[in-house]
């Protein structure tokens, strides 16, 4: 673990106390299910910016897939061990994660591809592409509007890229748009598979 490095994290790791507290439980838990039943049973899940866990990976687990995590704030990597000490952490930030040197029938990036800068969204729907198997699912969000916005806990620049830029960097990646909803939240989803 990096402690006291906070470059990786960008931001997160001095937030995380807030970030788990205030971690709303149930936004995003429904649209994430209904994704998940599109993947084979006990399917393996890479949570990209996975936190502590709560609620993402806490409801896939809970539906019996295989989850590995990734996150570089060293705090809430601790908190997801905590939870899931059976559930493989990686505590790397994911523009330089080697992602387990494995393949998965499914990712989710929840809350953050977003917060990359331009270039490292590019280049991470790319990674993610060679990290999923063929016909595996790679689920995240980002407002459908190109926009920038200052995040609330951290304060740093957030960044959509827009729709349409995404659905041409998805296919770009090899990836064909299977659809995109808007949770509860008011979050925006796109349904990609290799």
């Amino acid at each position: 673990m990096r402690s006291g490095d906070e470059a990786p994290a960008n931001g997160w790791e001095a937030v995380a106390g807030q970030l788990i507290a205030g971690r709303d439980r149930s936004i995003g838990v429904a649209t994430v299910r209904a994704w998940a039943r599109r993947l084979p049973k006990r399917a393996s899940v890479l949570d990209l910016g996975c936190g502590s866990g709560v609620p993402i990976s806490q409801a896939l687990i809970d539906d019996g897939f295989t989850v590995y995590g990734v996150d570089a704030a060293p705090t809430l990597v601790a908190a997801f061990r905590s939870r899931f000490p059976d559930a493989p952490v990686a505590c790397e930030p994911v523009e330089t994660s080697r992602f387990f040197d494995r393949t998965f029938d499914g990712a989710v990036a929840i809350g953050l591809v977003f917060l990359l800068s331009a270039d490292v969204q590019r280049a991470l729907i790319h990674r993610v592409a060679t990290a999923l198997r063929p016909g595996g699912r790679f689920l995240f969000t980002a407002p459908a509007e190109p926009c920038t916005w200052a995040d609330l806990l951290t304060g740093r620049e957030s960044r959509s890229l827009g729709a349409e830029a995404y659905r041409a960097l998805l296919s770009d990646a090899g990836f064909t748009l299977a659809g995109e909803d808007v949770d509860e939240g008011a979050n925006h989803y796109y349904d990609a598979v290799r």
